[in-house]
């Protein structure tokens, strides 16, 4: 039978137990908590993770220690890409943002299982694809669209991640993703407050309308969103 926890994960829950038992057979449950670093840029990459309601960020920082957000991963996907595509060392700060659980697995192990032939191959390679639709579509998003469209794009991404309506997030930590100032956000949530979109309180955002969020956001989210369940069937 197959573990509920496990099913959280759209990755693992596409995968046969049956025919991946080493995988399944290593991979342990683990809390993360807000801040983590799950990786620092150029770390070689000892395990990989697969989010169940934790909401983990790829962070580009530079040299002035401004930050950007260049990729989000919740349970749709895995945290360890390079390991998969043979570079073994993060491209990134890897940073967990919104907490909860993930499984966690070995990379040698993953590396073993995944480079065989079968149904988890093909899954991570049409992941990877996705991925990368996803990360040149935020490059186009942040230089093309308004503050109002990227806070909402970017907090459907968060509430798909975790599958939750009560996001764990202060407006500076959203400033710091993408890479605006914080007033910028705090005028855009009050906006949406005012609307009825979402409430917000010191340190948490609730989603109220989803539906509304959706027809205020950019075409970046449906865009990418379709690419996933185009090439992986994922919700």
């Amino acid at each position: 039978m197959r573990n509920n926890k496990i099913l959280e994960n759209q990755i693992l829950a596409s995968i046969s137990q049956d025919e991946y038992k080493i995988l399944f057979f290593n991979l342990e449950n683990v809390s993360l908590t807000s801040g983590q670093v799950i990786y620092k840029l150029h770390q070689e990459i000892e395990y990989v993770y697969f989010p169940l309601h934790s909401m983990i960020s790829l962070v580009s920082i530079l040299s002035d220690k401004s930050t950007t957000e260049i990729g989000l991963i919740g349970n749709e996907g895995f945290v360890g890409l390079p390991v998969f595509l043979g570079g073994n060392h993060a491209t990134s700060d890897t940073i967990v943002q919104i907490p909860d659980s993930a499984m966690k697995l070995d990379a040698k192990i993953f590396l073993t299982e995944s480079h065989r032939s079968g149904e988890l191959q093909r899954i991570l390679l049409l992941y990877t694809q996705a991925r990368l639709t996803q990360i040149s579509q935020n490059a186009v998003c942040k230089c093309h669209h308004s503050i109002d469209k990227q806070f909402a794009c970017w907090l459907l991404f968060a509430h798909d991640s975790v599958n939750q309506d009560e996001l764990p997030l202060t407006q500076q930590f959203i400033a710091q993703m993408l890479g605006v100032r914080r007033s910028s956000v705090t005028e855009v949530a009050q906006k949406f407050q005012k609307a009825g979109i979402i409430r917000y309180t010191r340190g948490h955002i609730t989603i109220l309308e989803r539906i509304i969020l959706e027809s205020t956001a950019c075409e970046c989210y449906k865009f990418v969103k379709s690419e996933f369940h185009r090439l992986l069937n994922f919700t």
